[in-house]
């Protein structure tokens, strides 16, 4: 029998809320029936943080050094920081950033030797990445990299509502000059399998928006829906996706359009993400499409603000371990169906372990 998919969790910013909504999310002893989570990051400030929350009640906990060690039933803390590490609740510091770049590098590493199955990122402040040499603009971007993948998506998920975006973190004034006809193709291509084989929606039904207000209005205040997107989505139709628009976001969203498609392709951050967060923002998860591994993330930032106040919402962290186990099922299905024989449980390579039991 297959072991429970194991749930590899990098800490995020050690500043903000992200040991809360870890430690709330797996503080129910439903989702250690689930999966078996491990926490990168220390069991230092994991207990810091635990001590900030009311009523949370006994956590089984597992301290370990090396992913071997993992124990089902218990919410494991993988210690891959410095043991003089500090906590300053609020506050974006250097070595805060550092800590949460060691935590997803040691996480990226084990997904990569096949000894998660998935990997979910708490927040981390971007600013303060960079400024210790980070060199990318969010999860999304260091991920492509790591896996040698330049055409992901980031897409946004919450039930049935789907919204991905075609240029990701870039300044506003960049986007018109960064959509091409071919970039519109390739989210529209990656959408489409993804969906068909991460969330088992065949033939799905995409939505492409506009750019300009009203979509230009026929050229009178901008032209790029003619020469661009509307050439995008007429070419996806011949290759037999199901590839409509373009719409004018704001009465696509007013009038409640979203709810006909299957997915929605937005221009740029702002004009997918705003609507996305306005209509899902307790339940939203961050998907990044194209990967070879299931990666999610809460859709929310650090919220500094309500760090170690015991009033950070974890309903987005949980949805975003529940869809990324989600994706990984979906996955060995539609890989079996294709292969037509069963699909192993592991991401890659076998790696035995002294704990393995058969639940």
């Amino acid at each position: 029998m297959n072991r429970k998919i194991i749930v590899g969790i990098s800490q995020g910013d050690g500043n903000g809320i992200g040991y809360e909504v870890i430690i709330k999310a797996l503080a129910d002893e439903r989702m250690l029936e689930l999966c078996t989570p491990v926490v990168y990051g220390s069991s230092k400030l994991f207990a810091f943080y635990k001590k900030t929350i009311n009523d949370i009640g006994q956590i089984s906990t597992n301290v370990i050094t090396n992913i071997e060690d993992a124990k089902p039933k218990y919410v494991n803390v993988l210690n891959c920081l410095p043991d003089n590490v500090y906590v300053e609740p609020g506050q974006p510091t250097p070595e805060a950033a550092k800590c949460a770049l060691k935590s997803l590098e040691c996480a990226v590493d084990d997904i990569k030797k096949g000894k998660i199955d998935v990997l979910v990122t708490a927040p981390f402040n971007k600013r303060a990445m960079n400024a210790e040499g980070f060199g990318f603009t969010g999860h999304t971007e260091f991920l492509e990299k790591q896996f040698g993948v330049d055409k992901a998506v980031m897409l946004m998920v919450a039930d049935n509502l789907r919204i991905a975006v075609a240029t990701q973190h870039i300044p506003l004034r960049d986007v018109p000059k960064s959509i091409s006809t071919e970039l519109l193709l390739d989210k529209l291509r990656l959408m489409k399998a993804s969906l068909e084989r991460d969330f088992g929606i065949y033939d799905p039904k995409l939505a492409v928006l506009g750019l300009n207000p009203h979509c230009g209005d026929g050229g009178l205040i901008g032209d790029e829906e003619q020469k661009i997107i509307l050439p995008a989505v007429e070419q996806a139709q011949k290759e037999g996706i199901m590839a409509f628009g373009p719409y004018s976001p704001d009465g696509f969203f007013g009038l409640g359009n979203y709810n006909k498609f299957d997915a929605v392709l937005a221009m740029y951050h702002d004009q997918g993400l705003a609507p996305f967060k306005a209509l899902a923002f307790e339940l939203g998860v961050n998907y990044t499409a194209g990967l070879p591994i299931v990666r999610t993330s809460p859709d929310h930032g650090t919220a500094y603000e309500l760090a170690g106040r015991d009033e950070a919402d974890p309903r987005s962290m949980i949805s975003a371990i529940y869809t990324a186990i989600d994706v990984f099922r979906k996955r060995q299905e539609y890989d079996r169906i294709l292969a037509g024989k069963p699909a192993p449980c592991r991401n890659s390579a076998d790696f035995s372990r002294k704990d393995d039991v058969a639940e």
